[in-house]
This record gives structure tokens, sequence and C-alpha cells, in this order.
């Protein structure tokens, strides 16, 4: 990657990775080299060590069917010091490529930490993921659990019947 000119990441680089996106999300999958190539130009504008170049290089890897290379992507995103937002989708879809590579368990311990962190709208999001990594360990029921409870907090009504299932699905029985 080359110093970039232009500056750090701003509103319009993120526009225009926000169009190519838009523009990927209508093209057929054949075009994933395509794709990749323009996430590529839109990387070679920004600072050299910018964690934004290894994210977006996973997210288009990740996204075009190629969890092996988007995992070492991700882990360099978060090693330059990816923050906020972009780091917990950094975290859960590191944690999704974890499991299709393999290794659910190394998904397990990225994501736990993550119930735990201040509330955002990709809550749900780290929930349904550890849940699938869970449920790739044979452990279901703890997968289950985290699944209905944040489906409960969307129900019209049940929301306490659903959340106490949860709870009981991982709580020691008598």
């Amino acid at each position: 990657m080359r110093p970039c000119e232009a500056g750090p990441v701003n509103q319009d680089w993120e526009d225009r990775v926000t169009a190519a996106w838009a523009g990927f999300d209508s093209r057929p999958q054949e075009r994933a080299d395509e794709f990749r190539a323009v996430i590529d130009a839109l990387v070679a504008e920004l600072p050299e060590g910018s964690p934004d170049a290894p994210f977006e290089q996973a997210c288009a890897w990740d996204s075009t069917g190629h969890s092996d290379k988007a995992v070492p992507l991700y882990r360099e995103a978060l090693a330059r010091g990816l923050t906020g937002y972009k780091a917990r989708r950094a975290k859960i879809q590191l944690s999704s490529s974890l499991r299709n590579t393999g290794r659910p368990q190394e998904g397990v311990a990225l994501l736990t930490p993550e119930l735990d962190a201040p509330s955002d709208e990709l809550d749900d999001a780290v929930r349904a993921t550890l849940a699938l990594c869970l449920s790739s360990l044979g452990r279901d029921r703890e997968g289950l659990s985290l699944v209905l409870g944040a489906l409960a907090r969307h129900l019209p009504r049940y929301q306490r019947s659903m959340a106490n299932y949860a709870r009981a699905l991982v709580e020691p029985r008598p």
C-alpha cells in the first residue's frame, strides 16, 4: 500500500466505499474480482498503516466467499487499532470467518467479551454469530439461549417469558 496523498479516512472516502458496496450488492457474484479491485483502489488512497485498509479488504474477501483470506486481514485491522463500531463489526465478522474455517472456539473467545460491551445496534449480530460458533462446538443450548434472549426484545408479546426460557436453557437443572 502506498502512502495516501488525499489524507486519512473522511466522509467522501466512506461514501465511495458505501457506493462500492451498493454496487456489489446489485451485481452477480461472478463479478467478485472486479468488486475487490474497486475496494483495493479505495484502500490504496489510505495512509500507510491505516486500520481501515485491511478491514475493508477483509470485508471484501469475506463477502465474496473467501473467509480464509479475510481472517488475517481482520486480525491485522484490529492489531492496527481499529476502534469503535468498525472494530465491533470486525470482531463479529472475524468470528464468523473463524467458524467458517473450522475454528469456532476462537470465535467464541473473541465474541464472548462483546456480550458485556456497551450496547449498540450490533448486539443481536454478536449474539447470533456467537450462537453459531457455540453450535459448531456442540453447545446448542447455549447458542439457543443467546438467540432467544436477543429475539425476546423484539417480540410484541411474551418478552418476559422468552427471556426466562432463554435463561433456563443455560441455568443448572435442579
